[in-house]
Order: structure tokens, then sequence, then C-alpha cells
């Protein structure tokens, strides 16, 4: 008996040993480890110091960063003196001069096509609410006197106002470019007193360049046009789903209510009256039937759009969407 609690006490002595031996070795291996990983931090944040130039105007990849920063920042803005009368087709292939005169013979505006091109449509103003968002900003910037020409990729033109980069858009905006320029203008706006008269366009000139490196368009305004961007509380801000509206008679509606709603509760029409407000070239009957429909389509970004019937009067309300949704809440 007492050689065999000798043997057992030996083997369990001896395990004892081994296993200690064991977690030594272990807590030796990891020890070194513990001081590597400490050792690599700082290697880890001199890495990403590296990563972060220190002027980011200075890589391709930052300039295309800063580019795609301004897409999504973009805060386009439309002309109220444009919102206010009938200066754009609400079609794309109107050749018939757009003519309107105010009831006090004060506002005067003729709006003619060249022979080879239509007349400039609500569709093409999209390029002129990126354009004149840009130059609102270098205003607000005071970093410098705002150009006449912009240049901008044609990407960055595109995105911004909600079309695919492709060779198709992109000859649709030459084609928009062309009928800027060459729509005739003549307006007594600015000039109520008629102490000049003179025709001009939307745009001045306008270029296209497309290379390996490059491609982009340079554009340059029209006096009038940069003159009426330029004056101070001459802008609103549009909502960029605004360039999702297929419907010349829905930009219509909502550049109607931006320009008369703003952030007020609501504000309203005779039918009468948008179809002067609107230049439409279509004979009364059928401008009324395409409204209704477009009302009872109500979707106006921002704005609720409502067909009243006061009597024998037909009225179109445009309300603020946030307002009158609060209003039905409480």
């Amino acid at each position: 008996m007492k050689k065999f609690f000798a043997r057992f006490f030996g083997r369990l002595a001896k395990r004892l040993g081994e296993e200690q031996e064991i977690v030594s070795q272990s807590v030796e291996i990891i020890k070194p480890v513990s001081i590597e990983v400490e050792c690599l931090a700082p290697v880890v944040d001199a890495v990403k110091e590296e990563e972060q130039p220190p002027n980011e105007k200075n890589t391709e990849e930052n300039v295309k960063k800063k580019h795609l920063k301004d897409i999504i920042e973009f805060n386009p803005r439309d002309m109220m003196e444009v919102m206010e009368v009938p200066f754009l087709a609400l079609s794309k292939n109107r050749i018939k001069p757009i003519i309107y005169q105010s009831k006090d013979g004060r506002i005067k505006v003729k709006v003619s096509a060249h022979r080879e091109h239509y007349v400039a449509s609500i569709y093409d103003w999209d390029i002129i609410l990126l354009l004149s968002s840009k130059l609102q900003e270098i205003i607000n910037s005071d970093s410098d006197i705002p150009p006449k020409t912009i240049i901008i990729s044609r990407n960055q033109l595109l995105k911004a106002i909600h079309k695919h980069s492709g060779k198709a858009n992109r000859k649709e905006i030459e084609q928009s470019l062309a009928r800027l320029k060459f729509t005739g203008i003549e307006t007594t706006i600015r000039n109520e007193d008629y102490r000049y008269k003179g025709g001009f366009g939307f745009l001045d000139s306008w270029g296209y360049t497309e290379r390996k490196d490059i491609k982009e368009f340079e554009i340059t305004l029209s006096q009038w046009l940069y003159d009426g961007i330029c004056k101070k509380g001459s802008l609103l801000k549009v909502s960029p789903r605004y360039f999702d509206l297929t419907s010349g008679l829905k930009k219509f509606l909502y550049r109607t209510a931006r320009k008369h709603v703003g952030n007020n509760d609501q504000w309203e029409f005779s039918i009468e009256k948008l179809y002067e407000k609107s230049g439409s070239e279509q004979i009364f009957r059928f401008f009324k039937r395409d409204l209704k429909k477009a009302v009872l389509d109500n979707d106006i970004p921002d704005y609720f759009v409502e067909w009243i019937t006061d009597g024998n009067k037909i009225l179109i309300r445009l309300s603020n969407k946030t307002k009158k949704l609060i209003k039905m809440l409480t």
C-alpha cells in the first residue's frame, strides 16, 4: 500500500511540474506579443497621418471628392423676375413667340425663336438654376467678383440636374445651350421707363471641350441675365426634386408656388390668371384639361395643389405642404 501511494504522489508531482512549465512558457510567449502591439501603435498613427495630405487641393482624388461635394451640396436657385412672367416655353418644340404685357402696360416681354431653333424652354432653364447657384456661392463667400463665364465639368452638370452621364444627355445639354443663346428677348424689366431698347439672349456664348483628361462646358451669361442673378435678393432656392419633374406644366406650377407661396400658408389663382402667366400656346380649354390632370396628380415638391370650385369660378390653391400637414394633424 505504501508503495502504491508513493508511486501515485510521484506521478502527481511530475504532472504538476509539467503544467507549471507550460504556463510559464505561455507567459513568456504572450509577453513579447503584447510589447509588439504597443510598438505598432505609433506606426499605425503615422500611416494615418500619411494618408491625410496637408493640402487637399494637391491630389486628383481630392479634387474629384470636392466636385462630388459640390454636387451633393448643390442648392439650385431661380430668378424671381423670370418666375413672375412668361419667359420660357412649357414645351420643347415651340416656334411661336411668347408675347406678354401686364395690365398696366409697364411690363412687356417678347421671346422669339431663332429660325433654326425652338424657343428656350422651362427644361433648358434647369442649366441656369445650376449656374445661378454657383454665382450665389461666390457672392455669399465674398471671395471674388462673380464671373460671367463659368466652366463646369460635364459630369457635374449632368448629375446636378439629375441626368445620367452619356452621349445622348450631353447632346441634349448642347441643344439646350444653343436654344438659350439663340432665343431672342425684348423686355421692359429693369427698364420700366423704356430708356433704351434692345434684344439679347440668355447666353452670350457656350462651348464644349472633350479630351482624354477634360470634359467640360464653358458658358458665358448675357449681361441682362448676369445682372439679374447678381442683383441682391433676386434669387429663390429651389428643391432639388424639381429636376425630377418631367412635365413642363408641373414645373411651371412649382415655380409659381415657390414664387408666390414661399414659406407662407397658401396662394390662390384663377385658371385664367395661370393661363396668362404660363404663356402657354395651347387653346384655353386644352390648357384647362391638362392643368386639371396636373392638379389631381398633386405631386409637386413641397406644395399641395388643389382644384377649388367656388360657384361658377374655379381656383387653383397652392399650399405649403409642411404647414398644411401640421394643420391637419393639429
